[in-house]
């Protein structure tokens, strides 16, 4: 049980980690914020996924990566856009 809370807070570093490196973030958030975006874009890219007919995040595997690091790239963009419209005044 804590071995797989373990597991999923890695994975979740790792994916947010990834996204962050992506979208070019990675300087401006540090270890914690990388496990919450990994970890709410493995559930934000498990619900797209199963929305589009798709298995979501089933386990450590490349096709859950690739689900969560979507998702994650996702959720990094949508806050920066948002902080983007609220700095327009």
């Amino acid at each position: 049980m804590v071995i797989n809370l373990v597991m999923w807070i890695i994975f979740g570093a790792l994916i947010g980690w990834i996204a962050s490196i992506i979208m070019g973030t990675n300087d401006q958030q540090g270890g914690i914020a990388n496990v919450i975006i990994g970890i709410l874009g493995a559930i934000i890219g498990g619900f797209v996924a199963r929305l589009l007919g798709a298995s979501g995040v089933t386990g450590f595997n490349i096709y859950s990566f690739v689900v969560a690091l979507l998702g994650a790239t996702a959720l990094i963009a949508v806050v920066r856009m948002l902080g983007r419209s609220h700095t327009r005044v």
